[in-house]
């Protein structure tokens, strides 16, 4: 749909995000960096990954970033724009390189994980609010950024600063949605937690990890954390393996006008998430926020909401990447739409998206 203003405005979509992607380079093999013989190529990024989930889900996004004028930076903006993503906006930066990582195959949560970044001095650490396209960046229902942005530069920090901050009633903008994401390899200051916590309370939705939370503030729980935060209208505090909980009133879809101007603080809701065989610990944060802000866009249930985040995140580990095929609208209705007796028996496998889902409580368990 096209936004109403000036002529070539941008197009309205229903999500963009603005952020860093990475080329990214997957290890032929488990172990030490040191010890993998080959790698393969692949994409990374916190925001582009929940902009090509929410494409894959039937969304119209956005990604906003910057890459080096270079055959990485060819390669993720090819590979990104063939998700659907409209990548139109994304800037070109003669002088610095497109970033780079290389990763072993352990889970993040292990001692044995290894992470080597290449990014310091990248094109997206250039990022801020006087070389990226503003109108662009604010032509959607809801605005998706993370605290990984924040680590990378001054300026990329004042570029959040600009679109976290609250605007006239009059032209509010899009309902800002901010995932703390917190990174302490790239935090080079002890400004993080003072920063992460700024932002986080200027934004509409907040994702907060419940571990992060204990690290970065040393907060213990749910409520804990939304006492701490009591600026956003929507708080959702992920809890592993266990599930998730959300503070919300259980408002209607973004875009009618009045997003900026919720200030629901309604009791927190928790909702378990499913069994789940897992295939690769990656990916699943990323996709827990693009399936929570389908089910918003949507204007569905606070429940609802986070159970679809539960199956995007599912689908994210249960495929060997950090983008996976999501299922069907229909299907995640359906198995969103269980009872509680029929979403607890839930236990999710490789392929389970393309199986079809249960259509009564007693045929809920998905192999």
């Amino acid at each position: 749909m096209a936004a109403a203003g000036p002529r070539n405005a941008p197009d309205v979509v229903d999500v963009v995000a603005l952020g860093e992607s990475m080329v990214t380079f997957l290890p032929s093999r488990p172990g030490r960096l040191a010890d993998v013989p080959s790698f393969d190529r692949a994409i990374g990024g916190a925001e582009s990954n929940v902009v090509c989930a929410l494409a894959a889900a039937g969304h119209s996004a956005r990604w906003v970033g910057r890459v080096g004028a270079d055959g990485f930076g060819d390669h993720l903006v090819e590979a990104i724009g063939s998700h659907g993503v409209d990548v139109t906006s994304v800037r070109r930066d003669p002088a610095r390189p497109t970033g780079v990582y290389f990763r072993t195959a352990q889970d993040r949560a292990t001692d044995a994980h290894e992470v080597a970044y290449y990014r310091a001095g990248s094109a997206a650490s250039a990022m801020s609010a006087h070389n990226v396209d503003l109108r662009a960046v604010r032509a959607a229902r809801v605005l998706h950024l993370t605290g990984i942005t924040a680590a990378l530069s001054g300026d990329c920090r004042g570029l959040l600063r600009e679109l976290t901050a609250r605007r006239p009633a009059a032209d509010p903008g899009p309902l800002v949605s901010f995932d703390v994401n917190h990174r302490p390899v790239l935090w080079r200051d002890a400004d993080g937690p003072r920063v992460l916590r700024e932002l986080a309370q200027d934004a509409d939705i907040v994702f907060v990890g419940e571990d992060e939370a204990r690290e970065l503030w040393g907060l213990e729980g749910p409520e804990a954390v939304r006492a701490a935060f009591p600026g956003p209208a929507v708080l959702v505090v992920k809890q592993g393996d266990r599930g998730a909980t959300a503070f919300a009133e259980d408002a209607g879809a973004p875009g009618d006008g009045n997003d900026r101007e919720r200030t629901g603080r309604g009791a927190g809701l928790f909702v378990p998430a499913p069994r789940v065989d897992v295939v690769a610990a990656v990916g699943a944060g990323d996709a827990f926020a693009a399936g929570f802000l389908s089910a918003t866009l949507r204007a569905l249930p606070v429940r609802d909401r986070l159970r679809h985040g539960h199956l995007m995140a599912a689908a994210a580990l249960t495929a060997p990447g950090d983008l996976a095929v999501p299922p069907t609208r229909d299907h995640a209705d359906r198995l969103a739409a269980l009872d509680d007796t029929g979403w607890g028996r839930l236990r999710l496998g490789p392929g389970w998206t393309t199986q079809d889902a249960p259509r009564a409580p007693e045929e809920a368990r998905t192999p």
